[in-house]
């Protein structure tokens, strides 16, 4: 007697991944299209994870290319374009085993996954340093050096002091530690991933809630950003108290 569709889904779904190759072996021989279905269905989406592993894998290249350093710390920032709010960064120091399927670049990814990266990255990050910029800062010092300013502090929020820093891009000034600027590191490092991850969704949540302090400019869906309805909104309202004076001459 046939055991029914329902019974073997149940049951892959029991065994998972490393027992999927013992329940193919078993209903190999069952010609139902029902089955056959079912057994590509887990088949393809357990080769679609063994291709994440790989991808995630190739992440950590720049990692265990240092296999001499113990706490390697990636470091990203978010928040340079907007016309206001701070620019926020991050220091992740990730153990150098850690597999975090999915991780990207942030701007890759959508809100809703980003919020469950976040999770699992503060969940098995070694250590994790956030660090910012404000407004009023950026004016004054500009936006680069405002964001040396918030990687430095970043770093110095870190629990334990890194022995290495990989940087999406730049080498940041009055830093004793050895860096290397990775162009486009976000894409090609985990470390450097994670970092853009936490930091995008740690300013996000920022620009939610200064979005129910000055509300009218629409923080919670721009972000800060030079949107067409923010602009209007700026020219209408002018400026609110977290505004960079530096990026709106053109607009009020």
């Amino acid at each position: 007697m046939n055991v029914k569709i329902s019974e073997i889904t149940k049951e892959l779904e029991l065994v998972g991944e490393d027992g999927f190759f013992k329940v193919k072996d078993k209903y190999g021989t069952d010609e139902r299209e029902g089955v056959k279905k079912l057994i590509f269905k887990y088949e393809n989406r357990y080769e679609k994870l063994k291709d994440e592993r790989a991808r995630v894998k190739s992440l950590q290249a720049y990692e265990l290319s240092y296999p001499d350093y113990r706490y390697i710390c990636g470091i990203d920032e978010v928040g340079r374009g907007p016309l206001a709010g701070p620019v926020i960064a991050c220091a992740v120091i990730l153990p150098k085993d850690c597999e975090i399927l999915y991780i990207n670049d942030s701007k890759q990814l959508s809100e809703k996954k980003r919020e469950v990266l976040y999770d699992e990255i503060m969940e098995k990050a070694i250590s994790v340093g956030i660090g910012s910029a404000s407004h009023a800062c950026i004016d004054e010092i500009n936006i680069l050096q405002a964001t040396y300013e918030a990687m430095r502090g970043a770093i110095n929020k870190l629990g334990l002091v890194p022995e290495l820093l990989l940087n999406d891009a730049v080498t940041i000034p009055e830093v004793v530690i050895p860096q290397v600027p990775i162009i486009k590191g976000d894409a090609k490092s985990i470390s450097i991933a994670a970092a853009s991850i936490v930091a995008k969704v740690t300013r996000d949540r920022l620009m939610v809630e200064y979005d129910t302090v000055f509300p009218g400019y629409g923080f919670a869906s721009n972000k800060g950003y030079g949107s067409a309805d923010h602009i209007k909104a700026l020219k209408e309202l002018g400026p609110s108290p977290i505004h960079r004076a530096s990026f709106i001459k053109n607009f009020i």
